[in-house]
């Protein structure tokens, strides 16, 4: 296989994960245009949204069999141009079925570029010899900020929203353009089976990046309920717990290479875990708001490189194809971001919304618990 560990294949890995993030922060903004072009409901706009979600699971599953056969450049390249010719349909669907086959693509295109950036990018990393997966991920949540922000920008010209996404996907088409001949021709391309039924370390990195994801989907759907509900803040400031969880994340991100170059993947799991459960414990014990509010900003920087360090160890394991491995943990994470929201609020109804996140923080426990077995598993080695 060509070499690896270059410039040009760190930047086309870079913009794979930008795309990624831009795309899908694009549609956000989109949601109350299309309610109101299809005069659906909240409860059909539910079921329009979840194909989504159904997209792109199923094409997780199906991406790491294909990733594992062909290597990650093709599935990169389909995706990403998938969620550019797709985003502008989402604002011209004229029925909600259009819409939902819409979305189902759009989500389809989304799920299987992000199990193949991260195959490409484990390769990458691993031909670096050092750590490189937190600054990947860090430029995912970079390109969601980009993304809601340009898209918001060029609805506030009053551009219409076919305009707005064509432009968006104009700038994601170019960017794909520029990654395409610097990505690796057959990162992790190998012969054998296409399914392997995930197994041993495989199964417990899938379920502490799934309880990762569920801590991160119920800050997103229920921390402004939970602030507000507390009295820490007024209503209209509910989403400003999200926003320091966001920053404190990217930021840690940005800056979580060179951490985990010093102190090693077991402690990285380690003291993240300690830190965001300990940002848990602020945020729902503390009596004044500025500490409780500081709480975000703690959850966001003990989680912010958990899911790099697991993505690295899914890559390295042993135990099954890493291309597989890597869908079964993107598959479980993605479901954790599904379910988890959903959990939370049976919880709440039954025992109070404070109690659900105090459940969350024994949960995010179990990660620094269980550092040591996911460091010890064998490991593949550079080459």
């Amino acid at each position: 296989m060509e070499f690896a560990d270059r410039p040009a294949t760190r930047l086309a890995t870079r913009l794979a994960f930008l795309v990624a993030g831009f795309g899908i922060a694009c549609w956000a903004p989109l949601v109350p245009f299309a309610r109101d072009r299809l005069a659906v409901d909240e409860g059909t706009l539910g079921l329009l949204l979840l194909c989504i979600g159904l997209g792109s699971v199923l094409s997780m599953l199906a991406t790491g069999a294909l990733t594992a056969r062909y290597g990650s450049r093709p599935v990169i390249v389909a995706g990403g141009i998938g969620v550019a010719f797709v985003l502008p349909l989402l604002t011209i669907a004229a029925t909600p079925l259009a819409l939902g086959l819409a979305l189902f693509v759009f989500g389809a295109s989304l799920g299987s570029l992000d199990v193949a950036m991260n195959v490409h990018a484990v390769e990458v990393e691993r031909a670096a010899g050092r750590p490189l997966m937190s600054g990947f991920h860090a430029l995912f949540s970079v390109g969601g900020f980009a993304g809601s922000m340009f898209m918001t920008f060029l609805l506030s010209l009053h551009l219409g929203a076919f305009e707005s996404t064509v432009l968006c996907s104009a700038l994601m088409l170019i960017a794909m353009f520029v990654a395409r001949p610097r990505l690796l021709r057959a990162a992790q391309a190998q012969r054998g089976p296409l399914f392997v039924t995930p197994r041993g370390v495989v199964l417990l990195i899938a379920g502490l990046t799934g309880i990762t994801f569920l801590a991160e989907g119920a800050l997103l759907d229920w921390s402004a309920l939970l602030i507000t509900g507390k009295g820490i803040v007024a209503a209209a400031q509910g989403g400003v717990g999200y926003m320091l969880f966001a920053i404190a994340m990217t930021a840690g991100r940005l800056t979580g290479d060179a951490v985990t170059a010093r102190i090693g993947d077991r402690a990285t799991l380690v003291w993240g875990g300690v830190v965001a459960a300990g940002g848990f414990v602020v945020l729902l014990a503390s009596p004044f708001a500025a500490l409780a509010l500081a709480g975000f900003l703690l959850i966001g920087l003990g989680a912010s490189n958990i899911v790099p360090v697991l993505f690295r160890r899914a890559g390295a394991q042993q135990v099954m194809p890493a291309a597989l491995a890597i869908a079964a943990i993107t598959t479980t994470g993605y479901a954790g971001i599904l379910v988890g929201p959903a959990g939370v609020g049976f919880v709440a109804k039954a025992l109070g919304l404070e109690t659900a996140f105090w459940m969350l923080l024994v949960l995010l426990c179990v990660v620094p618990c269980c550092a040591a077995l996911v460091t010890a598993a064998p490991q593949r080695r550079a080459g």
